[in-house]
């Protein structure tokens, strides 16, 4: 880029007057693919903080409980502290998995009525000149 050119910044929002975003946000398929992502996010997340904070209160208030052997030194404060890794990759692999088969198409649903929404109007102050001229 040369020294008196301006950047680039034809990609944010504000400059896609395609797309009525509006219309997006009213859209059905728009307003499913949010409830559809609160159902899974919201509990998902209780899930997790219960997981992890349950995990830091047994370890201050149970010690004995998580001391205690499950195998050759192998205790169950270790295998729960484990167990967080495990949970986090797991609830990943079941978000990417609702992402693909629920989310995805539904934002791609949303992202087309959109730019469709926009297109039409845009198209509107055209017909009217049109309408207008030909009188």
């Amino acid at each position: 880029m040369a020294s008196n050119d301006t950047p680039d910044d034809t990609h944010g929002a504000a400059h896609h007057d395609e797309i009525n975003w509006e219309a997006a946000e009213r859209s059905p398929e728009f307003q499913e693919l949010q409830r559809k992502k609160r159902n899974f996010v919201i509990p998902a997340t209780i899930f997790f903080l219960s997981w992890y904070f349950g995990f830091i209160i047994l370890s201050g208030y149970a010690q004995d409980f998580m001391g205690e052997t499950v195998y050759e030194g192998l205790t169950i404060g270790y295998l729960f502290a484990l167990s967080q890794f495990v949970m986090v990759w797991v609830l990943t692999a079941m978000y990417l998995r609702r992402a693909d088969r629920d989310f995805d198409p539904l934002a791609a649903k949303a992202a087309q009525v959109a730019i469709d929404a926009g297109r039409a109007r845009r198209a509107e102050p055209a017909k009217r000149e049109d309408s207008e001229a030909g009188r």
